[in-house]
C-alpha cells in the first residue's frame, strides 16, 4: 500500500509538475489480477482498486493499519466500475454489478472480491475510512441510488450526480461516496468550485476514452495548478484546494470524502471572480 502525505498550501506554491504529480496524483489502480492501494494521511483516506481475472482476491490488512483485519477500525465503500462481480462478506455474497455500490461496515473480518466472468473482469474501486460505529452491510444499485441533475448545456457541465454512500442513502460513519456522469457533449465538472474545510476527497476518473484526458484543476482558489489526468486515475484533493476538471471527452469519475461530517451540502462556494 503506497503512502502519501499531507501537504501545506504554502509549500504547494512551489510545486513544479514533477511535485504535483508525485504529491496529488495516483495512476496505476487498475489492473488485471491485482490489488493496488493508496493511503493517504489526509483524513486517514484509504483508496484504490482491486480487479479479480482468474481468481477471487481476498483484501488484505496491512502493516501500516497495525490491525489484525483491514475492518478492524475502518469501514469501506466499494463501486463496480468494470463488467459484473461478487463480492463475499463474512461468508455472505452480494452481487455487485456495474456501477453498483456495496457498503462494508466496520468489524466484518473476510470480504473476497471474485469476477463473474474472468474474461471480463470487475473493475473494484474502493474507498475507507476510519470508523466508530458498525453500520450493516448495504448493497446499492445505481437506478435505486438519489440521483441529482446539475449543470446545463449552454455551460458545458450538464450531469448527473448519484448519490451513493450519503446522507440520503447508504449510512456511514464518515464515508461519503457517490459517481458523476457527464452527459454527452459537457465536459466541466465540479464548476464553479468550491470548497470544504472538514472533509478531503478523491477524484477517480473513468469511462474516459484512451486517447482523451481531463484537466485536473486544484489548489487554492487565488494559486491553482493542474494535473493531466487519464483514464481510471486519481487525485487526492485536500481540504483547502478546489476539485474541478475539464475533459476533451464525456466521462464519469467517483468522488469519495472522508472528514468531519457527512453533510453533502456543506461546501463554501468560490465565485469565479476569485479564481486565479
Amino acid at each position: 500500500m503506497k503512502i502519501k502525505y499531507a501537504t501545506n498550501p504554502t509549500d504547494f506554491k512551489s510545486y513544479d509538475t514533477t511535485r504535483l504529480r508525485s504529491e496529488f496524483h495516483c495512476p496505476g489502480l487498475i489492473g488485471n489480477g491485482t490489488i493496488s492501494l493508496v493511503y493517504s494521511h489526509y483524513d486517514r483516506f484509504i483508496f484504490g482498486g482491486i480487479v479479480p481475472s482468474g481468481q477471487s482476491i481476498k483484501l488484505p490488512t496491512y502493516d501500516q493499519l497495525k490491525a489484525d483485519y483491514f475492518l478492524e477500525r475502518r469501514e469501506l465503500g466499494v463501486i463496480n466500475v468494470g463488467d459484473p462481480g461478487k463480492i463475499t462478506v463474512d461468508g455472505i455474497a452480494y452481487p455487485v454489478n456495474n456501477l453498483d455500490t456495496l457498503y462494508i461496515g466496520k468489524g466484518k473480518k473476510e470480504v473476497i472480491f471474485e469476477s463473474s466472468d474472468p474474461a471480463k473482469p470487475a473493475k473494484f474501486y474502493l474507498n475507507s475510512t476510519p470508523a466508530h460505529h458498525e453500520y450493516p452491510v448495504t448493497l446499492g444499485a445505481k437506478a435505486d441510488v438519489n440521483q441529482v441533475e446539475l449543470g446545463s448545456q449552454a455551460t458545458s457541465n450538464e450531469r448527473i450526480i448519484y448519490q451513493c454512500i450519503h446522507e440520503k442513502g447508504i449510512q456511514s460513519c464518515q464515508l461519503v461516496m457517490g459517481i458523476t456522469e457527464l452527459k454527452e457533449g459537457n465536459v466541466w465538472n465540479t464548476f464553479p468550485p468550491h470548497l470544504h474545510d472538514r472533509r478531503m476527497e478523491v477524484y477517480f476518473y473513468f469511462d474516459l476514452p484512451e486517447d482523451h484526458l481531463v484537466m485536473h484543476f486544484m489548489g487554492q482558489p487565488e494559486e491553482t495548478r493542474h494535473l493531466a489526468v487519464r483514464n481510471e486515475e486519481a487525485v487526492i484533493s485536500p481540504s483547502w484546494s478546489i476539485h474541478a476538471g475539464s475533459g476533451t471527452s464525456n466521462y464519469k469519475f467517483v468522488w469519495g470524502m472522508g472528514g468531519e461530517n457527512k453533510s453533502f451540502a456543506d461546501m463554501d462556494s468560490v465565485p469565479l471572480t476569485e479564481v486565479m
